[in-house]
């Protein structure tokens, strides 16, 4: 079989993910089983592929048709153009929220002060926490987790990236005040909706860990709400609080965090949907 005929046979294959995310799953297999990236592969697309690479790339089809992300088929994602080890204990990091990083990045080189105290809560593989301190060394990061299985996917992966993060098994909803303050809080926690479910791929609904995905359908503010509270005891006041958001509740989110005292801003991602907010806090809470 060639790599051309691999790429049609895969694309007839695999009809039932969405385009994009095909072709995301694609490039990953060229790129880990046969080291092309894509522009190589279309190159050499009558190349032929080795027994050893076909053997490798069946067995890789046959893990996606079961629904297994192929992320976890490798135990490989790659988030802000660093490698993060991955498995059913966390989620894999989305493209979303590299841009939720970059916003962070930006405001940070924007004040242009001395090392930041930033905590990341619901760290999971700690994507967030790993990508903010290899870009910017200086700051003093601390990950939180209720899940001791996630903090170890997390400390490998700080350990695997070469930077040095305090990471600490907490479960944030039992929190009443973190003890310090910090210049920089974010977070991207459980916010889909029990009613979303049946929107969402088999990959990502079997294999991915629950426990980090889903809210209740009548409080699904739960996180962002107990987080938000925190932030008025323990955010600098010259800080600013970072989400990652439902795309659905974009305007909940505003008036919950209005309600608490913050100015927030709201970003859509780059398909267009409402998915990060940046927060001060600038006033006493209301309850307009």
């Amino acid at each position: 079989m060639t790599i051309g005929e691999f790429k049609k046979y895969f694309i007839e294959t695999f009809r039932n993910y969405e385009i994009v995310e095909r072709s995301s799953i694609l490039s990953m297999l060229l790129e880990e089983s046969l080291g092309m990236n894509n522009v190589e592969a279309h190159i050499h697309h009558h190349k032929e592929i080795t027994a050893e690479q076909l053997s490798e790339l069946k067995q890789r089809c046959q893990q996606l048709a079961l629904n297994i992300p192929v992320q976890y088929s490798y135990q490989k994602a790659y988030f802000f153009g660093l490698e993060f080890y991955v498995d059913p204990r966390v989620l894999i990091p989305r493209q979303e929220t590299e841009e939720l990083v970059d916003w962070i990045l930006q405001t940070i080189i924007g004040w242009g002060i001395p090392p930041l105290r930033v905590l990341d809560i619901g760290t999971g593989s700690g994507a967030i926490a790993i990508a903010l301190k290899k870009q910017l060394p200086q700051l003093q990061l601390t990950a939180m987790d209720i899940s001791a299985e996630a903090l170890e996917v997390a400390q490998a992966n700080a350990k695997r990236n070469k930077v040095d993060i305090c990471f600490l098994q907490q479960d944030i909803l039992q929190v009443e005040d973190l003890g310090q303050p910090f210049d920089i809080i974010v977070s991207n926690p459980p916010y889909v909706r029990e009613q979303e479910k049946q929107q969402m791929h088999p990959n990502v609904l079997e294999h991915e860990p629950h426990l980090a995905l889903f809210v209740p359908d009548d409080n699904p503010l739960l996180f962002y709400d107990k987080i938000a509270t925190i932030a008025t005891r323990n955010l600098d006041p010259q800080g600013s609080l970072f989400f990652e958001i439902n795309q659905y509740l974009g305007k909940e989110m505003l008036q919950m965090l209005r309600q608490k005292g913050f100015h927030s801003k709201l970003r859509k991602d780059l398909n267009g949907n409402d998915r990060m907010i940046m927060s001060q806090f600038v006033n006493e809470p209301t309850n307009y």
